[in-house]
């Protein structure tokens, strides 16, 4: 069975380029999330394998939504999306439990890589 994945960017097109990936590679895509509060709701909801989250979003970033996801699922597996120049950020969430981090733009390689270091 393909992995099931949910996607959270609050840019559409970054959205696109996860999705097309993703697709691409054998992955199913169960979900899209804008913000960090739609994306606990969505996780809530389709129960995915794995979640990219972007840092930097409206309402709520996604290291509040990957600590949130956290408490509802202990061993949720979320891999982090950053731009250039958020060390920090990045380090604040694998201590709040990320399993990875990948970088955009996004190079196809890279995100596959995380994902299947973090399916193990």
């Amino acid at each position: 069975m393909a992995n099931r994945i949910l996607i959270v960017d609050d840019a559409a097109f970054m959205r696109m380029m996860i999705r097309d990936i993703l697709s691409k590679n054998g992955y199913e895509v169960v979900g899209e999330a804008n913000d960090g509060a739609q994306a606990i709701e969505k996780f809530k909801e389709l129960k995915p394998d794995l979640t990219t989250m972007d840092i930097t979003m409206p309402e709520m970033d996604g290291i509040a939504a990957l600590k949130e996801i956290k408490k509802i699922d202990p061993n949720a597996k979320v891999i982090m999306c950053s731009a250039m120049g958020q060390q920090a950020m990045v380090i604040d969430a694998i201590q709040a439990g990320a399993k990875d981090f990948i970088v955009k733009p996004f190079q196809a390689d890279r995100v596959i890589e995380a994902i299947k270091k973090t399916m193990g």
